[in-house]
């Protein structure tokens, strides 16, 4: 979604009304209706982004949602605006009958609708992310009545035309100066009547049932990454193409590995004595063990990087890369030679660094005298 101010294009403020927020949107719909303007492009245009800016402040939880994270925070509610007037008009009825008096305008009902988009939450594992994965979903969902063959009406017979719209699903009427077109309080908009509804739908024409799919994950995906899978949706009224599924992803935390990007981080502990010395340790990678070489005079946080052993890249080529923080322990429990042998160290220690001080002094007051 492209960014949009939908305070701004319904001329509220923030903390507007629910009657204030319907009461500007009556009225710009009201200025650019397009059977008011057409061939206008331009009030089209805003007639539909006055509809989608009304639909999200409409609703307290899109509306709560947009005020905290704005248009990028809508993506997870599946909202991606209206395809067309249709929808508009569809979704809006009642605003259009309180303009007119009656019913939508000359966009009748009996046109095709494109069916509803759905949603499906998928939870898999971090190597899962990783490595891609086909699996089987099961998504319910209405479907074409197979008895009635989506007439709805009961077998060997079919529905028959509205004898008070003639079968248009509207009826016309005039106001002033405009002719409208009202929808059909015998058929409801459908242009049909059935007089003996199926017994499978009950007249409806579809059924709820549950279908299985099979989707393929690609190798990368992350947490918020979301599948389009095309006319797996609800199916579309009156011819109308069926909607898209819509496959949201939750990827699962791991115990050892994080992740910051491509990117893998993870911590490994190691020894005193491995840290001053030096050490070549094992650990483990997305693909399997490797072996590590760790410097002398290693520091605790240090990193390390290993090359291309992160995520591959979803839009790209090549992979991240593993990041390694090696965390250096501290005995908690010594033996006495232990404790005897560190003293020696600590005395050592301090030998060396009384020397180093000595010579640091002997080379100042060598280049002082020069001087």
């Amino acid at each position: 979604m492209e960014e949009k101010e939908y305070y701004k294009i319904l001329g509220i403020s923030k903390n507007a009304s629910d009657e204030e927020i319907k009461k500007n949107y009556r009225k710009i719909a009201m200025q650019c209706h397009p059977d008011r303007n057409p061939g206008n492009r331009e009030a089209e245009e805003r007639f539909k982004i006055a509809a989608e800016a009304y639909e999200v402040l409409r609703d307290p939880e899109k509306r709560e949602i947009y005020n905290r994270y704005g248009i990028e925070g809508l993506k997870g509610t599946g909202f991606t605006g209206f395809r067309g007037f249709e929808d508009i008009f569809s979704t809006f009825g009642d605003i259009f009958e309180d303009f007119f008096g009656f019913g939508t305008t000359q966009r009748g009902r009996t046109r095709p609708r494109s069916g509803a988009d759905l949603r499906y939450d998928l939870k898999i594992s971090f190597y899962e992310a990783a490595f891609g994965k086909e699996t089987e979903i099961v998504i319910p969902k209405n479907v074409l009545c197979e008895v009635c063959n989506g007439t709805g009406a009961k077998s060997g017979t079919s529905p028959s035309h509205c004898p008070n719209c003639k079968g248009t699903g509207q009826v016309t009427r005039s106001q002033g100066f405009f002719t409208i077109s009202t929808t059909c309080s015998q058929c409801n908009g459908e242009g049909k009547i059935i007089q003996y509804p199926c017994k499978e739908c009950r007249g409806f024409g579809k059924v709820r049932k549950n279908k299985r799919l099979n989707i393929k994950i690609p190798p990368g995906v992350d947490s918020g990454s979301k599948l389009r899978i095309r006319s797996e949706g609800e199916g579309g009224e009156m011819g109308g193409p069926p909607g898209d599924l819509y496959v949201f992803l939750y990827v699962e935390p791991h115990d050892f590995f994080s992740r910051e990007g491509d990117d893998i981080i993870c911590q490994i502990p190691i020894s005193f004595p491995q840290a001053i010395l030096g050490a070549e340790i094992e650990l483990p990678t997305l693909k399997g063990k490797r072996n590590l070489t760790i410097p002398k005079g290693s520091e605790f946080g240090e990193i390390f990087k290993l090359n291309g052993e992160g995520f591959p890249k979803l839009r790209g080529y090549g992979r991240g890369d593993q990041l390694v923080q090696i965390i250096v322990k501290t005995p908690k429990y010594l033996t006495k030679r232990q404790e005897e042998i560190l003293k020696e160290f600590e005395g050592l220690s301090r030998n060396r660094e009384k020397e180093e001080k000595q010579e640091s002094w002997k080379r100042f007051f060598k280049v002082e005298n020069n001087s």
